[in-house]
């Protein structure tokens, strides 16, 4: 696809749920509900609710858009050289960050938990990655006492999905086509894909642990964006529907309220009541993410040409920053987890009210994390290999 194609808003959306992320965790350490690796004493069920609207949909477009990627690779690369690029860009940083940054949170969860710990890093970090295999866990085959994948689990999923799809992505486009006039001629069949959605969430359960959704439903926002996202008529579908969609969602998540506060654990309960629960959760989704890029393309369609008159410095400021951050999404994923701890482990002791505490947190792990990406990883070619840059910055990429 022409550069000229290339869907900005979306870019930006990535961005926003990876900058997002630094304050869902940091939320994470004042939540009652969650076992994050560092906990204040105090905790707030706001917290929870918050969340809540953010998981619906947050991770589940970044599946979405990686689909969308991966099918614009696929289609310059070939299956093969798809394969090559996404181990590169996904392996590498993921074999990198799980030596070398996810062993800090597991060490500072064992130091906050008990005050007796004086165990060193160093001394903790062989434990760590003292591992064994567990095939029934996949695609998270390896397992021990310390051992996680952390945050890095959307890699996990990623690039498994990117492997086991790349060989039936000449198919998958070609249902996509298919589909593409069926669907814009009925724009509701493009609410379909909830169903499944929400059979996975009910019967396979939710997963705490990647973001409350089950992780074959990523899976289909992956193949989704792969599949169909992009086409003009499904897009246009999309544009008709995001208004009456998004209120559907909102209804349909507003619905999961009962059953997320009364069942003592809705994740994974069989009663009747959890199932309604998990099912309405994952229609909710969909119709969130589905509303989402309808109401940005409608954005998009409308915006006006660039002025050729004066004042445009302004515009060529956010333009520059977002391009910045747009190349910055996977190496800010990476290091945002382990900054956000240690800056959690070193603040929950204050006595301070949560606000400030959050405040805190939250300002000084942007801060790091931006510095940490500014001059540890995007200046040199090892390092922008090591978190899945391209070695040689294209020529669009701010300085």
């Amino acid at each position: 696809m022409p550069e000229r194609e290339r869907r900005g808003e979306l870019d930006s959306l990535r961005t926003l749920v990876v900058v997002g992320l630094v304050f869902f965790h940091t939320a994470l350490v004042f939540s009652p509900d969650d076992d994050y690796y560092v906990k204040n004493a105090d905790t707030t069920d706001a917290v929870t609710v918050l969340a809540g609207f953010g998981v619906v949909w947050a991770m589940p477009m970044l599946f979405l858009v990686a689909g969308l990627g991966a099918s614009h690779s696929i289609r310059r690369r070939g299956p093969g050289g798809f394969v090559r690029e996404r181990l590169l860009r996904l392996g590498v940083p993921l074999v990198f960050a799980t030596l070398a940054l996810n062993p800090l949170p597991q060490w500072l969860r064992l130091r906050a938990a008990d005050p007796g710990y004086h165990e060193s890093y160093w001394h903790f970090w062989p434990r760590f990655l003292t591992v064994h295999l567990d095939l029934g866990d996949f695609p998270f085959v390896l397992d021990g006492r310390y051992f996680e994948t952390g945050h890095l689990w959307f890699v996990v999923l990623l690039l498994a999905f990117c492997l086991l799809l790349a060989p039936v992505a000449g198919l998958l486009a070609a249902a996509g086509q298919r589909a593409a006039p069926v669907v814009a001629r009925r724009p509701t069949l493009l609410l379909l894909p909830a169903l499944p959605l929400a059979a996975i969430d009910a019967l396979l359960g939710m997963e705490e642990n990647f973001a409350g959704w089950n992780r074959w439903a990523y899976l289909l926002f992956f193949l989704y964006g792969q599949a169909v996202a992009d086409d003009g008529q499904i897009r246009a579908a999309t544009r008709r529907l995001a208004v009456p969609v998004a209120v559907l969602g909102l209804l349909l998540f507003a619905a999961t309220a009962p059953g997320f506060v009364t069942q003592d654990d809705p994740f994974t309960a069989s009663t009747a009541f959890a199932l309604v629960t998990r099912a309405l959760f994952g229609a909710a989704g969909w119709c969130w993410v589905v509303a989402l890029l309808g109401l940005l393309d409608r954005a998009r369609a409308r915006r006006p040409a660039m002025p050729r008159e004066p004042k445009r410095e302004p515009i060529v400021r956010r333009g520059r920053a977002a391009a910045y951050l747009a190349v910055a999404a996977l190496p800010l994923y990476v290091l945002h987890q382990p900054v956000v701890v240690a800056f959690a482990y070193g603040v929950v002791g204050w006595p301070a009210p949560i606000v400030v505490k959050y405040t805190v947190i939250v300002t000084a792990s942007l801060a790091v994390i931006l510095v940490l990406y500014e001059f540890g990883v995007r200046r040199t070619r090892l390092t922008r290999s090591l978190f899945g840059m391209r070695t040689t910055p294209p020529a669009a990429e701010p300085v």
